[in-house]
């Protein structure tokens, strides 16, 4: 069944921050959720993990009801907030047997975890002691402790460096294979990079909810060529799938094609034809980052 959510809706005051929101979520997918400052977000999140109870609407998560069993889907929650709260007097193995008896967690899956996390060299140090990227495990090890099959990741890789960044991201995408993941980041290139799906919120309404493959499919191809003389724009025309002709600069253009296949090939031999020389020229595809600026100016 997975994560039910329909026609969510939550105000502070007479503030509206969710308004009508609905979305489903299947086992074995991980849900980018995307929006500036403000969106709506992290009132979701709050939502979902039951830290927030007043709002309307419906949640449930395998058949499981929010709002009449809300410590049964608890139990199968792991949430890792942006701030990621820890006990830094503890050692990290203490840390992570009081939140195991929060959950009533086997000694045996506390092992199992801090060998997933990666953290079997640190279980004996002081939270304290660590770096910020190892925070972090420990801050994603308690969230998974319990082996939830709901997981909810709020800024996962916020402050890390890049090799740590690159470690979380492949125990997230493992994670992926088999639990209902959503994931809030800024950095859209870590939604790209890991998710399936995105879901952009503004303005506490969605605004796109797509698969990343299809956007990527869907998404026009953009050709940047400079040339070593004027030409017509109108004879650039003459080329299939044409779009969009722009005038950059000088001899420079941007090209746009409706069509996935790349036309590198295509703005070469035109050039060939027509005796004129390349000074350069390179693929600009769409990225999410456009796709997103695009939806929110709008």
């Amino acid at each position: 069944m997975g994560l039910i959510i329909q026609n969510i809706e939550k105000s502070y005051g007479n503030k509206k921050v969710l308004s009508n929101l609905s979305f489903e979520c299947k086992k074995g997918e991980i849900i980018g959720l995307l929006g500036l400052n403000g969106a709506g977000k992290t009132t979701l999140m709050k939502i979902l993990t039951g830290s927030n109870l007043n709002w309307s609407g419906k949640v449930s998560f395998n058949g499981i009801d929010l709002n009449t069993r809300l410590k049964d889907v608890q139990k199968i929650t792991g949430y890792l907030p942006e701030s990621n709260p820890l006990y830094d007097d503890f050692l990290v193995i203490e840390y992570l047997i009081f939140i195991s008896k929060l959950y009533n967690t086997k000694k045996s899956e506390i092992k199992k975890i801090i060998a997933i996390i990666g953290l079997d060299k640190y279980e004996k140090n002081k939270i304290k002691e660590l770096s910020k990227g190892y925070k972090q495990r420990v801050g994603l090890a308690a969230a998974l402790i319990h082996n939830p099959e709901l997981i909810i990741l709020d800024e996962p890789t916020t402050g890390l460096d890049p090799s740590q960044i690159v470690e979380i991201r492949k125990i997230i995408k493992k994670l992926g294979q088999k639990k209902t993941v959503i994931l809030s980041s800024h950095v859209l290139q870590e939604i790209e990079t890991l998710c399936d799906r995105v879901i952009l919120i503004h303005k506490g309404k969605i605004i796109l909810d797509a698969q990343l493959n299809d956007l990527k499919k869907s998404k026009q191809q953009i050709i940047r060529v400079t040339f070593d003389k004027k030409i017509k724009s109108n004879s650039l025309e003459k080329l299939k799938y044409i779009n969009n002709i722009i005038k950059i600069s000088g001899f420079e253009y941007e090209i746009s094609f409706d069509t996935t296949d790349d036309q590198r090939g295509k703005v070469f031999d035109f050039a060939l034809d027509n005796d004129i020389k390349i000074i350069s020229l390179y693929q600009k595809n769409e990225s999410l980052e456009d796709t997103f600026r695009s939806l929110t100016e709008k």
